[in-house]
């Protein structure tokens, strides 16, 4: 009861556009699980529940962050696989945040995953996984202020912003295959070059303002530090070199604790300093598993603000 009581008002606080005061700093810990590339095939699937299951039990745990890829690339990309994930992610009592990742969309033209057009599938995935535009998944979604409010950037209600503990969390829609940039080879017809960049460099904008807006929201609201979650790791390369250099570039300006979430390759993974930014930390988290998570707390006390530790089903 006491659990759902404080949830209840994390909801109530969450529809207002995020502040923090100035004594942000003073306030308590928040504790969150982090996931990533899972369920992966049937077997995770089936056994996802208990991964659930060990998450929800842990008390201090009050929302669970998902870093894309909700299914493996080789299974189908239909609509009935979409509302099976949604409704499972729906059975974590806490609110449920999840960024795309590739296997949803950008990797669904592979036949064996049905040879869908991406775009058209992205439009699924937003139907499915968002259906309330500024509200999570979960037994209790939470409200959050969504890119979608934002006149340029209409379609992009994946990306999202919330604040706890004064800290600042964001999703930012950024994903594998090249960031889309790898051709559709296998979309029936060819590939359709015009369209998929077209869909990058759209994204890739709202990316780049939404980078900029949750800086900005931390700069204004004192916020001791800032997460962003991915799903890919933003490499120095033609898909990701603009997003990581403007990551780059507040993080340093910043100048407080940030950590850069992502999955993608499977392995969970820290990297300090960051594309040369001593205050900017890379985790990875687990992926291809039911039975690892991290759990990590954001403490506004401590002088790194975010620390973690590996958690396994038992």
């Amino acid at each position: 009861m006491r659990k759902s009581l404080l949830l209840a008002a994390l909801i109530t606080a969450s529809l207002v556009a995020p502040s923090a005061p100035a004594h942000a700093a003073d306030g308590p810990a928040v504790t969150f699980a982090l996931i990533g590339d899972t369920p992966y095939g049937d077997a995770q699937q089936a056994a996802f529940p208990k991964l659930v299951d060990s998450i929800d039990a842990d008390p201090d745990v009050r929302f669970v962050l998902h870093a894309g890829d909700v299914k493996n690339g080789s299974s189908t990309c239909d609509d009935a696989r979409f509302e099976t994930l949604a409704g499972l992610f729906g059975t974590f009592d806490d609110p449920f945040v999840l960024t795309p990742g590739d296997n949803e969309w950008t990797d669904c033209h592979r036949t064996a995953a049905g040879g869908y057009l991406p775009t058209e599938r992205l439009e699924a995935v937003r139907r499915i996984f968002y259906p309330v535009a500024g509200r999570t998944l979960g037994g209790h979604p939470m409200g959050v202020r969504t890119q979608a409010r934002d006149a340029r950037h209409r379609d992009y209600r994946e990306n999202v912003l919330f604040t706890r503990a004064g800290v600042v969390f964001a999703t930012v829609h950024v994903v594998g295959s090249e960031n889309d940039l790898a051709p559709w080879s296998q979309l029936p017809g060819g590939d359709r070059p015009e369209e998929r960049l077209a869909e990058f460099e759209a994204r890739k904008a709202a990316a780049l303002d939404w980078i900029g807006n949750t800086f900005a929201v931390a700069r204004r609201t004192h916020a001791p530090g800032v997460l962003l979650m991915m799903q890919a790791e933003p490499l120095d390369t033609p898909g990701f070199a603009e997003i990581r250099a403007r990551i780059a570039e507040l993080a340093r300006a910043y100048g407080k604790p940030v950590v850069l979430a992502h999955g993608d390759e499977h392995v969970y993974e820290v990297e300090p300093g960051y594309a040369g930014v001593p205050n900017l930390t890379r985790l990875e988290t687990y992926g291809d598993t039911a039975a690892d998570w991290l759990r990590v707390t954001a403490d506004p006390k401590s002088s790194a603000v975010f620390s973690w530790e590996p958690q396994s089903v038992r």
